[in-house]
């Protein structure tokens, strides 16, 4: 249980949180939203003790292991598989002890903890994890340093899944990912038997893993049941009764006001004049909560070409240097079409994209693009690229030197760069509003063709529906790259699959796409777990009475989890239990809970009990 008991954290002399209470239960699934700035990320450094609280305190069970992704990346020459190994700090201490004590009892309690806490299918559990979330068994086995700080950040979410913390907290977990890992990775954390707190604008995320919604709103702290479009059906009805509330309240200050204004000066009336008046005192004033404004995206209106706006005949796409990423390429994008591009990162999408844009030429076959065609491209690296020693305002004039600087403003200002906001330097502007301004400046030219490549990264919940607006407004065509399921889902009429050096329209829709991914998930998954499962095969030298120890430490464990099966099963049957409901449903549930344990407990027993047999053979 995390418990927040009148909270207070100032950061530079602003308050963002001032006396919020709140209660998370053990094992709940909650997800922190908020406005950006509201202190989210303050919130998270405070429990996480990093941060001391101005006033107030935050409370978590003892011993309790959090898990959370660091901002710094792992790197090296380490492997991401040696790294998410790493991550579980106790079993490789216990390993380590095991290598360099002659102590026979104290071995045995390592194998005891070691079988306990599944350490020896740690490889497997490892490289199913990173399978999850994009890593093939090559990359899996190259050094840290060969990759993108992108991948390293996936490789230290990888790493702290497999620690299994009593409590994972997450920050924006999504954001360095792709569809597929996204959706493998909501799929993981909604079978969490532990407590999550995540952060984030991912509305697919929020609704799959989370069980409750921990709203941060006017520096206060409130706690929904259900997950986020639950929340936002209780938050527009507490809305709606904090309105009607202060409406009524409004109304009863005005006709107590009216009496004392009518009645003062009488002497007949003076004493219920002044009684009016201590009434009208006492009568609190109702603050009725806001939504916070959503900043505005305004796209140009354009002046759209006669269709077909692009076309590709058998066209092959690559670099100067090497072979081609996509070939056989038959394709043809209309003004209006809105397009969902599928596949994993690395098979070519944003190659495909860059064509569109005409950033790469064919290498062969045939294209075709309309007259004075303009494209519009938005993608993440323009964000991390920005002058941060120039204005919005200089930034969006280098773009359209010849416009007046009235025009610059307005076009501004429909990005929410509003007086003086123009003029302030890009380094001090927030992520969500350098990704605005990043949608400035693609927009500057009124392109007829967008080309989005994750546009909502840095964007909070109510700026994501203002885009969705927008882009459904827009009359030209869109070309979108995006992890974010709702906003596919909600602007985009076709799908084309990027995979095996190929395009090809998506004959199914999202949901037939979601169990295509997660399908080739699990299938790489397997493949990884095969050669790796067996302790035997990671542990081939064993002496003989290390292999006995071992299959004592299994026998008990497993002897352990039956016995406590079979006293359920025994009490389920008394009538003190099943005519007790609640008693009877936790007993089940209970015995439930055990039967992937024991299965798992079995299948250590059955290694162990092989190894030993194929050890006295030798």
């Amino acid at each position: 249980m995390i418990a927040i008991d009148n909270l207070t954290l100032r950061i530079g002399g602003l308050t963002l949180i001032e006396d919020a209470t709140a209660l998370i239960p053990e094992g709940r699934h909650v997800g922190l939203i908020g406005r950006n700035g509201a202190g989210k990320s303050t919130l998270l450094e405070a429990i996480l003790g990093h941060l001391h609280p101005d006033q107030g305190s935050i409370s978590m069970p003892k011993r309790a292991r959090i898990g959370f992704v660091a901002q710094e990346a792992p790197g090296g020459a380490t492997t991401p598989l040696e790294a998410v190994l790493a991550a579980d700090e106790e079993r490789a201490a216990l390993l380590a002890e095991e290598e360099t004590t002659d102590d026979g009892a104290r071995i045995a309690d390592i194998h005891m903890r070691l079988s306990e806490i599944d350490a020896y299918t740690a490889v497997a559990r490892g490289a199913s994890i990173l399978a999850g979330l994009g890593f093939d068994t090559e990359m899996q086995n190259r050094p840290l340093s060969e990759f993108s700080g992108g991948w390293r950040m996936r490789v230290a979410l990888a790493g702290v899944l497999f620690a299994r913390p009593d409590i994972l907290i997450l920050d924006e977990p999504t954001n360095h990912l792709d569809l597929e890992s996204a959706l493998w990775l909501e799929d993981y954390l909604a079978h969490w038997s532990g407590t999550i707190l995540v952060v984030s604008h991912d509305r697919r995320l929020l609704n799959a893993v989370c069980t409750h919604i921990l709203h941060l709103d006017q520096k206060k702290l409130t706690l929904y049941t259900g997950d986020y479009d639950r929340f936002e059906v209780l938050r527009q009805e507490r809305l709606a009764l904090q309105a009607a509330m202060a409406a009524k309240v409004d109304a009863q200050r005005k006709h107590m006001q009216s009496f004392v204004d009518r009645f003062r000066a009488k002497a007949s009336k003076a004493a219920q004049a002044q009684s009016r008046l201590k009434a009208l005192a006492k009568l609190t004033p109702i603050v009725v909560e806001r939504d916070e404004d959503a900043v505005r995206f305004e796209f140009p209106e354009v002046e759209l070409p006669k269709p077909p706006m692009v076309t590709f005949d058998r066209a092959t796409v690559g670099y100067e240097t090497g072979k081609p990423i996509l070939t056989g390429i038959d394709l043809r994008l209309d003004p209006e079409d809105r397009i969902g591009l599928l596949g994993a990162n690395g098979n070519g999408k944003s190659t495909l994209a860059k064509l569109f844009a005409g950033r790469l030429q064919p290498m062969s076959g045939g294209t075709m693009r309309a007259s004075k065609l303009q494209t519009g491209f938005f993608a993440q690296h323009q964000i991390e690229d920005i002058d941060p020693n120039r204005s919005p305002f200089q930034l969006l004039g280098d773009e359209w030197p010849k416009a007046a600087p009235l025009a610059l403003r307005s076009r501004l200002a429909r990005f929410g760069f509003s007086g003086p906001k123009a003029d302030v330097k890009a380094e001090n502007l927030s992520g969500g509003e350098k990704a605005r301004l990043a949608f400035a400046l693609a927009t500057a030219h009124a392109p007829q063709l967008l080309i989005l490549d994750e546009p909502t990264n840095h964007l909070d919940m109510a700026s994501r529906e203002r885009l969705v607006a927008a882009i459904n407004d827009f009359a030209g065509a869109v070309i979108l790259v995006t992890h974010d399921w709702s906003l596919l889902e909600l602007t985009c009429d076709r799908l084309w699959l990027v995979a095996g050096g190929k395009v090809v329209p998506f004959e199914g829709d999202l949901d037939d796409y979601r169990q295509l991914a997660l399908a080739e998930r699990r299938a790489q998954r397997q493949t990884n777990e095969k050669p790796k499962a067996a302790p035997s095969a990671k542990r081939p030298s064993r002496d003989l009475g290390s292999l006995k120890r071992e299959l004592k430490a299994a026998e008990e464990a497993l002897a352990k989890l039956t016995a406590e099966r079979q006293t359920l099963e025994n009490d389920a049957a008394l009538p003190s239990t099943y005519n007790d409901p609640r008693k009877s449903a936790a007993n089940a549930k209970r015995i439930k809970e055990l039967a992937e344990p024991i299965a798992q407990a079995e299948a250590r027993w059955l290694a162990a009990a092989e190894a030993m047999e194929e050890a006295n053979a030798a």
